[in-house]
């Protein structure tokens, strides 16, 4: 690969991973537009690496306190401070790690269609500004009940069609649900995690079997930028969300995706 190649995927994973305009759509879409061949699955596995140290070290203090009142809940068998999150998000993973499993092939071959791209890009963007319009915004992600959860959950198993957009998806359900903007980030953002970890070690058991050469200079590379603009990403979406709102990811979605029907309609 390319260094020029190297930076610009990296960096993109690390951007779009978070934002609600769907970074597998831009992994795909890069290369096809600037010529270059596949980056790999290697460099694929770096970078979603690299984004989910991104999320894990933003949000430490957090997983901590859940990851310990989680524990406890299970020991005591019923809810402890932070564990009835935990629980969300382990419940919220569900859906998509059904689906993943179900629809693998589908999403790896017929679904990777720019077109398809560009509609998808298009339709749950305007779905995410209906959502971030009409929302209520008078809930955190510590009022959800189990069939909220599962509701979002559902929602993530969407965003294995390209285009989609996992955390755009996420967002848009939180919305709907009366969320606040910063609550359906700060969740969407924690059920990246999960999906995260078993969409890696997937790729990662398919790299074993592969046994390819790995240039591990290259993953070095692409793991720290993915992190550290996963990282900038993350930090400055929240702190600058109610601010800006969605319309400015509305908008880039639809341009995007009125760009890809001229180019492959």
């Amino acid at each position: 690969m390319e260094t020029i190649q190297i930076i610009a995927l990296a960096i993109l994973q690390g951007l779009t991973e978070f934002l609600p305009i769907s970074s597998s759509a831009h992994l795909i879409l890069l290369p096809k537009l600037g010529g270059w061949s596949d980056q790999g699955l290697a460099f694929d596995v770096a970078v979603h690496v690299g984004t989910l140290s991104a999320v894990v070290w933003y949000f430490r203090c957090e997983l901590l306190k859940m990851s310990r009142d989680w524990g406890v809940s299970i020991v005591e068998r019923r809810m402890v401070g932070e564990s009835r999150l935990a629980w969300a998000v382990l419940l919220g993973t569900i859906p998509v790690g059904i689906a993943g499993l179900l629809l693998k092939d589908l999403v790896e071959t017929s679904l990777r269609s720019p077109l398809v791209i560009a509609w998808t890009t298009i339709g749950f963007g305007l779905l995410l500004w209906w959502a971030d319009r009409q929302g209520k915004r008078v809930r955190d992600e510590h009022s959800l009940g189990w069939g909220d959860v599962l509701f979002i959950g559902a929602a993530q198993a969407i965003a294995l069609i390209p285009g989609t957009s996992r955390s755009g998806i996420t967002m848009t359900a939180g919305l709907m649900l009366g969320l606040e903007r910063a609550a359906a980030a700060r969740f969407s953002f924690l059920l990246s995690i999960p999906v995260i970890v078993l969409a890696g070690g997937l790729h990662s058991i398919e790299l074993i079997k592969q046994g390819s050469g790995v240039d591990w200079q290259a993953l070095l590379f692409g793991t720290v930028l993915s992190a550290v603009s996963a990282y900038l990403c993350i930090h400055l979406f929240l702190k600058l969300l109610e601010r800006i709102g969605m319309v400015p990811f509305v908008i880039y979605r639809l341009a995007l995706g009125a760009v890809l029907l001229a180019l492959y309609f």
